[in-house]
């Protein structure tokens, strides 16, 4: 049991940067000096009762950043405010929000948060500081854990309105005319934790502001949106794009900040003739189980639901507690239950909790309290989530670390190798595009069935007569007398999709190890063959579960309560089909390169069981479940046959599996996007082209832009991609660069080289 006090964190960071185990693992070792807070005078028109309530919780004056915020959201122009964590964004949007309440008992205000989690956090925060201004603020969260007899009482009554985009699109825009006092009186929109807004989501997103600005225009409001964002490149352009006006830029952070230190862990070579590394997860679990030892309080990231439980279950054997007392080790990520979520919420505040291991589903803003050491075990996958992830130490005036243990990925060993990436580039681009027909169509479906659509409307986009046209030949509305489509379909169109993905459902995980069955949590349909295959170990709080069957047809997994010494990872099949051209150029010699439409179809093909610990395979099974497949867009490279006949099939096979892997990580550095975005496959014999080729594909439906853009920086994605190969020290290949020489080839790394030469 944890004996040693909290605050220790000077101490414990010192013995940590002296220590023999890990301090020569240190990559890359900074030091953010403490920043003093600047104020500004309190705006005029600020309601006096709140300044009282914020006096007596000790705010004597705003920052700059908020005082800023409230001038221009008062006077009714869109603002975007980008400042770090825990900074008090809060702030920006509640003091506008309130003061509007306190002046005018009819006034309105929707606040749309990308997780639950975060709703329920703010409401709290936002009650707090009503009530302590004594404003009787009528207010609730709206979504699907919301009791029905409450949801009445919000819709006829609420003042601010607390949902997410998911409930905003299929529960409250449908049934506009139940929500009438809101549209009719609606004086702010607040839109949080708007970087999350990118891509697939956030093209849905844009689509669903779109409709509620339609709905307002029909019952006469026209809200101030509020934006606030962690920090990315484009703020201004993406709150612009989702919101469809012009939006004003704040971006003066005035709220101080501890002294941080800020370190990359390289795991230590485990074979340095393959040049591959130790576990980042096992590296990382020697850090937390220091800081937590040393008395801080310590968030550690992990990159998959499998890897937190997996630390979970390594932090909690080494800090077990007597018997009768609770654990202070706890892990964190989707699935679990809102009542469990809410109880590990409470202990991390409080101090009950002094490890705890998460997805990125803490990376937002839900309020934990005040931790010390912040660990992400892997790259997160863009600049912005290292920081958020990095921000959730050192809420207060005191030291902390923040930690970004590298993995043997090559994005990973890049940024070890070259750590001024991390502290020196400018963030990442949030990229949205709205006008992705799949996403548009879709919602343009919705909007006609809120509201009949005149036949001269544009939604979004110029050609939106063709598509209504479109749709009325499908079925779904039908043009009257009036010049305007009205919907003439028996099916509720929001339902029929998710604005966070292709599948509108989750699997239901049941606990059959009891008399009386439980559910025991829930996993999305596209990470359910992964995570709940049939004789798949799925863990839960460090508790195993044996998935011993998975209904599809029903979305039902029942699990029974196992303990073994192993976990499983299952393997993605993947296939790649031409269905368009778009662009195309040749390029002598350096091949062709081309863009288009192209359907991407995967499938769960096997398992592997993975030993704790060791991490050595001690066996496999095969999965059997159904094919999923999508469109999307793609840009792809053939090299010159007269390169590529150099070569044997086997040998060929191998460097074009080393070249997709350098590509992705490349070509996800110059888009400045999440790798996963960035889907990529090579074919040794292509159906489309017939010869090898090599494809990079929008990993979103429909795509959002990201390959269009590299089309046009595929001599700087070659040069790179050279550079990052030829530069790399290994011998053969290895995890930093194309892969280990076991998958690649004894010849790979070589041959990769010499394509891309031929490339270029």
């Amino acid at each position: 049991m944890l004996t040693a006090p909290p605050g220790s964190a000077d101490e414990a960071i010192a013995a940590l940067l002296a220590s023999p185990e890990l301090a020569p693992l240190v990559a890359a070792h900074r030091v953010i000096e403490p920043r003093a807070p600047r104020h500004a005078p309190w705006p005029a028109g600020v309601e006096p009762r709140l300044v009282d309530a914020l006096r007596g919780r000790g705010i004597e004056a705003p920052y700059t950043h908020q005082a800023a915020a409230y001038g221009a959201a008062a006077a009714g122009r869109n603002v975007v405010v980008v400042t770090p964590t825990a900074s008090g964004k809060t702030l920006c949007y509640n003091l506008p929000v309130l003061g509007a309440v306190a002046a005018d008992d009819a006034a309105r205000a929707l606040y749309l948060f990308p997780t639950k989690a975060l709703a329920a956090d703010q409401l709290v925060e936002l009650r707090g500081l009503a009530d302590a201004a004594g404003l009787g603020l009528k207010s609730h969260t709206y979504d699907g854990d919301t009791p029905p007899n409450v949801r009445s009482v919000v819709r006829a009554a609420g003042q601010v309105v607390i949902t997410n985009p998911d409930m905003l699109h299929s529960a409250i825009l449908p049934h506009h005319t139940k929500w009438f006092k809101l549209f009719e009186n609606l004086r702010f929109v607040v839109i949080d934790e708007l970087h999350t807004y990118r891509g697939l989501f956030g093209s849905h997103v844009a689509n669903v502001v779109r409709r509620l600005r339609r709905i307002c225009a029909h019952y006469g409001a026209d809200p101030v949106f509020i934006c606030a964002s962690a920090t990315i490149a484009n703020p201004r352009e993406l709150a612009e794009r989702i919101v469809e006006a012009p939006v004003e830029l704040i971006d003066d952070n005035g709220a101080p900040s501890g002294r941080r230190h800020v370190l990359v862990i390289n795991p230590p070579v485990a074979n340095e003739q393959l040049g591959v590394r130790g576990s980042a997860l096992l590296t990382g679990q020697r850090l937390a189980e220091r800081l937590i030892r040393g008395g801080v309080q310590t968030i550690a990231f992990a990159r998959s639901r499998t890897a937190v439980e997996v630390l979970t279950s390594y932090l909690r054997e080494t800090f077990a507690p007597p018997p009768g007392h609770p654990h202070t080790i706890r892990g964190y990520r989707g699935g679990y239950l809102p009542n469990e979520r809410n109880e590990i919420e409470r202990g991390l505040r409080d101090g009950r909790v002094r490890g705890v291991v998460a997805t990125n589903a803490l990376e937002l803003g839900i309020d934990i309290g005040s931790l010390d050491a912040a660990i992400s075990i892997g790259y997160p996958g863009t600049i912005a989530s290292t920081w958020q992830q990095m921000g959730r130490a050192g809420r207060r005036t005191g030291t902390s670390l923040s930690a970004l243990v590298c993995s043997s990925a090559p994005i990973d060993q890049f940024l070890a190798a070259h750590p001024e990436y991390l502290f020196y580039s400018s963030p990442e681009h949030g990229l949205v595009n709205p006008d992705n027909l799949h996403v548009l169509l879709n919602h343009l479906r919705a909007s006609s069935f809120e509201l009949p659509v005149p036949a001269g409307e544009r939604f979004g986009i110029d050609e939106t007569p063709m598509l209504l046209d479109v749709l009325q030949e499908d079925g779904w509305i039908r043009r009257a007398e009036d010049d305007r489509y009205y919907w003439s379909h028996e099916n509720f169109p929001a339902s029929d999709f998710s604005l966070r993905s292709g599948a509108p459902e989750n699997v239901v995980i049941v606990d059959t190890t009891g008399e009386r069955h439980r559910v025991l949590g829930e996993v999305d349909l596209f990470a359910a063959p992964l995570l709940v295959h049939e004789k798949a170990i799925y863990i839960h709080q460090g508790v195993q579960y044996h998935v011993d069957r998975l209904d599809w047809d029903e979305r039902k997994a029942f699990v029974t309560r196992t303990d073994v010494d192993y976990y499983t990872d299952a393997d993605l099949g993947i296939t790649l089909k031409v269905l368009e051209v778009f662009d195309e150029a040749d390029v002598p010699p350096a091949g062709k390169r081309q863009r288009g439409e192209v359907m991407v179809a995967w499938k769960v093909t096997m398992f592997k069981k993975l030993k704790y610990h060791t991490h050595e395979n001690v066996g496999w099974g095969s999965i059997s479940l159904p094919e999923t497949e999508m469109h999307t867009t793609a840009t792809w490279l053939v090299p010159p046959a007269e390169l590529v006949n150099r070569y044997d099939r086997d040998t060929l096979d191998g460097a074009l599996i080393g070249l997709a892997r350098v590509a992705r990580t490349t070509g996800a550095l110059l888009l400045m996007c999440d790798p996963r975005d960035l889907g990529v496959l090579a074919q040794v014999q292509a159906p489309f082209t017939g010869r090898p080729t090599l494809y990079l594909y929008d990993a979103v439906p429909g795509g959002v832009g990201l390959t269009e853009r590299l089309f046009g920086l595929v001599d700087e994605l070659i040069r790179v991609c050279r550079e990052a190969v030829d530069s790399c020290a290994c011998a053969d290949g290895c995890p930093a660069c194309v892969g280990p020489a076991i998958e690649v080839g004894p010849r790979g790394k070589a041959v990769v080289s010499e394509l891309l030469a031929g490339m270029g």
